[in-house]
């Protein structure tokens, strides 16, 4: 089985446009420890080409970062590949807000060194070990409180488009560059609540990760990020 998409970027863009139904765009992540990333690439190149799945796909020996597209009508289809994967078994998806599902063309499942650039050595500490995820309603309670650091694990041009008041919004232009600085601040608060936030939560879920190896206390994370938060505010009238 060939388990990579050779065919000319035009024919699959005409293909796409001629399809006869909707995709859904969304993305998923998982922090794992994948001891055999080229096996399990492969195992998942032919669980998600068998449900139609378009999009790209990184997988480290850390976990797993995805963005992709899948046929409205295939979605439980999909979600039973996703099931046969031990560590995958229920994983959030992040539903794009706005889109016509016309994203990607075909499927690329690609293996990296990480799954987001952070510059951590990973061998130092357990990147599973993460933070506490709240929803919506537990970020509105704990953020109310003064005690409470609100911090923004996003780049500048993204935090200077819109950020919860009064959280830190370090002046970084990468994930890199954030967490060194984040910890200096806090270095005498590690003791005290830190929630952070992020635009669908993977960069927080390695950040809590890192701050809880080194000694922070409470650590809370927004589940889904700002995305998924939108989304509970709209929906439960928050």
């Amino acid at each position: 089985m060939n388990l990579h998409n050779k065919v000319d970027k035009k024919l699959l863009k005409e293909a796409l446009m001629n399809e006869d139904f909707k995709r859904t765009t969304l993305s998923f992540y998982k922090y794992a420890h994948i001891y055999n990333p080229t096996f399990f690439r492969d195992h998942l190149y032919i669980l998600l080409d068998q449900v139609q799945v378009f999009g790209r796909i990184y997988i480290a020996k850390e976990g797993i970062n995805a963005q992709i597209s899948v046929p409205e009508h295939r979605i439980d289809d999909f979600r039973q590949a996703l099931n046969q994967v031990l560590f995958l078994e229920e994983v959030r998806l992040n539903i794009a807000i706005e889109d016509d599902g016309k994203s990607f063309v075909k499927l690329a499942i690609k293996i990296r060194d990480k799954i987001v650039a952070d510059g951590l050595n990973d061998q130092s500490f357990d990147v599973t070990k993460r933070g506490e995820h709240i929803n919506a309603a537990k970020f509105n309670e704990l953020t109310e409180s003064e005690d409470t650091i609100v911090v923004d694990m996003r780049n500048h041009y993204e935090s200077e488009v819109g950020h919860f008041d009064g959280a830190i919004t370090p002046d970084v232009s990468t994930f890199r560059e954030s967490l060194p600085i984040i910890e200096d601040m806090l270095a005498q608060k590690k003791d005290a609540p830190i929630v952070m936030y992020c635009t669908g939560g993977i960069r927080c879920e390695k950040a809590s990760a890192y701050y809880k190896h080194k000694g922070f206390q409470n650590v809370y994370q927004l589940d889904g990020g700002i995305i998924e938060y939108a989304r509970q505010v709209e929906k439960q009238g928050l």
